[in-house]
């Protein structure tokens, strides 16, 4: 599920909006504007537009705002200049720690904390990756080190990392159009390119963390009376469907990657280029999976169809960057499925065990969007198809330069 920013802006909504229409116009070209924000509000997990709104509205200046102190040793610590004005979160708190956003007289920074990292490789591997992929031509806010010559500092008690603030539009949504998509398989294929060496894939993608079943965990849901209960004993039959698409045995070897390369690390800046953050889950993975992996996430429609123009793009900008495709096979596939097991169990577990007003409220809303969005088998054979005929095929002229993304 989507998240509001702390301090949530109608317009950035509207804009997210129509980014959305242009994918869903791919498909349909009558979709409406109407329909775009209906979809968007979904994502968030809202019944309408008109709900969504109203949480705008709740939430609008509700940002916190930390202690000058803090600020300024932050600022002190990474040599970021004088502080100008109040140092204010970004969004709630995710599986790493909490973005914040720090203006200077040399600028804007965002600042994070990083208390829940769990780091797939150490913070030096990932910012290696990221320069290695700016580059070769990925835009990225640029990791910046402290005086003493590190990522991660502690300071009042937390772990910290600090970044160049690269002003962009909000984040991306999905189905994404096919401009957006064809560049996105671009992106991925730079960074395979990279071969960067890597010990490991992703635990997150190379296998469930919990030993768990889904009835299993279904029936824990019921003993604790959960709203949603009734949807995760539902899903079952789909969750374990997927299971045996991802079955553990050999996998392809990996090379060092962005891992979660999906709409929500993705902005657009003011000149129409893509915008990629997120780099802090950077770890192993195969190709193949990467692209299994970008396919679900950016082209598939509200309610599971498949964006065919959008996945063919994708698979167009891949081929023409990297001048050959990873395997396709359903295989591709078994990265985003095990991804896939251990969110969902991770957010049922969350819900679960939050007990305050606010984050229960905001947990259930996320499980609910979530088991009402589980992609199928079928859609994965789907995009596998779309992809095989993509591949059989020479790529688009659009594909061979290097287009500003619309």
């Amino acid at each position: 599920m989507k998240t509001l920013p702390d301090n949530p802006n109608l317009d950035h909504l509207r804009q997210q909006a129509k980014d959305l229409l242009a994918g869903l116009r791919d498909a349909d070209p009558t979709a409406t504007l109407t329909q775009a924000q209906a979809a968007l509000a979904a994502q968030y997990g809202f019944r309408a537009w008109t709900d969504l709104k109203t949480e705008v509205d709740r939430l609008r200046g509700q940002a916190d705002t930390a202690d000058p102190a803090l600020a300024r040793a932050i600022a002190d610590r990474y040599g970021l200049g004088e502080v100008v004005g109040e140092m204010r979160s970004v969004a709630r708190p995710d599986d790493t720690g909490r973005r914040w956003s720090l203006p200077t007289d040399q600028g804007r920074w965002a600042v994070r904390t990083m208390d829940t990292w769990w780091p797939i490789v150490d913070a030096e591997t990932d910012v290696a990756l990221q320069q290695a992929a700016a580059a070769a031509g990925v835009l990225l806010p640029a990791p910046v080190r402290s005086r003493a010559g590190n990522i991660v500092e502690s300071i009042d008690g937390h772990s910290w990392r600090t970044y160049e603030w690269l002003h962009s539009g909000p984040p991306l949504s999905a189905p994404a159009s096919s401009s957006v998509t064809r560049e996105v398989g671009r992106i991925l294929a730079t960074i395979h390119g990279l071969a960067l060496p890597v010990d490991r894939i992703s635990p997150w993608h190379r296998s469930r963390l919990s030993a768990v079943g889904w009835p299993e965990l279904a029936a824990t849901a019921t003993a604790a009376r959960a709203s949603w209960a009734a949807a995760l004993r539902e899903a079952v039959p789909t969750l374990t469907d997927l299971d045996a698409v991802a079955p553990d045995g050999p996998a392809p070897e990996p090379v060092l990657t962005h891992n979660v390369l999906g709409p929500a690390s993705t902005r657009l800046a003011p000149d129409g280029r893509l915008v990629v953050v997120g780099w802090e889950h950077a770890g192993g993975q195969p190709p193949s999976w990467e692209l299994g992996n970008a396919l679900l996430d950016w082209t598939v429609n509200p309610g599971g169809g498949v964006n065919t123009a959008g996945a063919r793009a994708l698979v167009d900008g891949h081929r023409a960057k990297a001048g050959a495709l990873p395997p396709l096979d359903l295989g591709m596939f078994r990265g985003a499925v095990h991804s896939l097991a251990n969110y969902v169990f991770g957010q049922v577990q969350t819900a679960l065990d939050t007990h305050e007003t606010e984050d229960r409220r905001y947990a259930d809303r996320s499980v609910r969007h979530l088991l009402s969005n589980l992609p199928t088998r079928a859609v994965l054979e789907q995009l596998l198809a779309v992809a095989t005929s993509a591949h059989r095929r020479p790529p688009s002229p659009s594909s061979l330069g290097h287009p500003t993304v619309h």
